[in-house]
């Protein structure tokens, strides 16, 4: 019962630690994560996202928020023209982190407060005599 206890507390701090994170603070983190990933996780992010860059599409390949390659590597950016056809990750970015922390935030708020129900529920029912057992013996 207390290490049940013990994981709504961490599982409710983490669901309100997800659904207390602000917009800037999602762009910071982010921005953080952008400037550390790896080449291969910029191309695979701005494949799949069909996206450039980070705010910027303008920022060489070479520059911390850039793509890291040029946008003719990312074939679903070239237009028929040659130019950049692709928007910003994180104009696109922003709307998945933010939905994902929501659901997170709301799924762990749901179970934590089912955990919090469960020890209510032992403590409540646990040790209640039989009414059907014979009055005098002892348990």
């Amino acid at each position: 019962m207390l290490i049940l206890f013990l994981l709504f507390i961490i599982q409710f701090s983490i669901a309100c630690a997800c659904l207390a994170v602000t917009t800037e603070q999602q762009h910071q983190l982010a921005m953080e994560g952008w400037k550390r990933a790896k080449l291969n996780i910029k191309i695979k992010t701005q494949t799949i996202f069909h996206c450039y860059g980070f705010e910027n599409q303008t920022y060489p390949p070479d520059n911390v928020l850039g793509g890291g390659v040029p946008y003719q590597n990312i074939t679903s950016c070239v237009a028929p023209d040659g130019r950049n056809q692709c928007p910003p990750c994180w104009n696109i970015l922003r709307n998945a982190i933010n939905s994902s922390l929501k659901i997170c935030g709301g799924i762990g708020l749901f179970f934590s407060f089912t955990e919090f129900v469960g020890v209510w529920l032992t403590v409540r029912y646990r040790n209640q005599r039989d009414p059907r057992a014979n009055p005098s013996a002892f348990l």
